[in-house]
């Protein structure tokens, strides 16, 4: 049984994995439903896609609980004894919660897209550009690459409330509050990772905004691989920490 299969049962047979996928689900598509019920024009994709930030953030808790529920318990010891490469046991476990958060936020995106759909009543977009699929079908990508940030986060803080905690209040405030920084704060903030991510669905922000991007000078496209390699070099000195210190 590899190391993957291995996780994978971890995670899928624990109750607070699914806890998390449900809510995520009711964010995610249950916010679609609210908009398109209460909005009096025509449905954008956008809108219909108006919890899938909400949803992973769900998701990156998720994938913090997959490392650090570990550590709490004290089973991480025992999985180190059966397979003594850390790096490989964590990067496998990093590896297996981005492809299901990439998974769910397909599923998640395209079912709020649907909903958007069924319950505009004044019509909907249909997916009928790149811009349009990009902001539907590029959920799963970014769900994936939070995933790995919040792993990483989660092997370097190790305890559940420090973990959730940090990425709760950096994503929710954090990158925000940077902005008041005085002199610097707006030159910073288009450069940090959340936003600069949330820029690869939203592209210039459009009508919705409490998630404009406009200040982030990079292409969609760009904006996810600069969240990607993000949460890639975090991973990498997260497994660099694990591999010197005690279990």
């Amino acid at each position: 049984m590899t190391l993957m299969a291995v996780e994978r049962i971890k995670l899928v047979t624990t109750r607070a994995p699914w806890l998390c996928a449900i809510l995520a689900l009711a964010l995610t598509v249950g916010l679609a439903g609210v908009y398109a019920l209460q909005a009096d024009h025509e449905v954008t994709i956008a809108g219909s896609q108006l919890g899938i930030s909400f949803g992973l953030i769900v998701v990156m808790v998720l994938a913090t609980l997959s490392v650090t529920t570990e550590y709490r318990t004290g089973t991480i010891r025992t999985t180190f004894q059966a397979a003594p490469s850390r790096i490989k046991v964590l990067g496998a476990k990093a590896a297996t919660v981005a492809i299901i958060a990439g998974v769910v936020g397909e599923l998640y995106s395209f079912a709020s897209f649907g909903v958007g759909q069924l319950l505009a009543k004044s019509g909907a977009a249909p997916l009928s550009t790149a811009d349009d699929w990009r902001q539907v079908a590029g959920a799963g990508l970014l769900y994936a690459a939070g995933a790995i940030l919040a792993v990483a986060v989660g092997i370097l803080i190790r305890h559940t409330a420090g973990a959730l905690a940090l990425l709760l209040v950096y994503t929710l405030m954090g990158e925000n509050l940077i902005q008041i920084i005085p002199n610097v704060g707006e030159d910073i903030h288009p450069w940090m990772p959340f936003h600069v991510g949330q820029k690869f669905l939203t592209g210039s922000g459009g009508e919705m905004a409490f998630f404009s991007t406009g200040d982030v000078t990079l292409s969609p496209w760009a904006s996810l691989a600069y969240f990607a390699a993000f949460a890639v070099v975090l991973l990498a000195i997260a497994l660099g920490v694990a591999k010197k210190r005690d279990a």
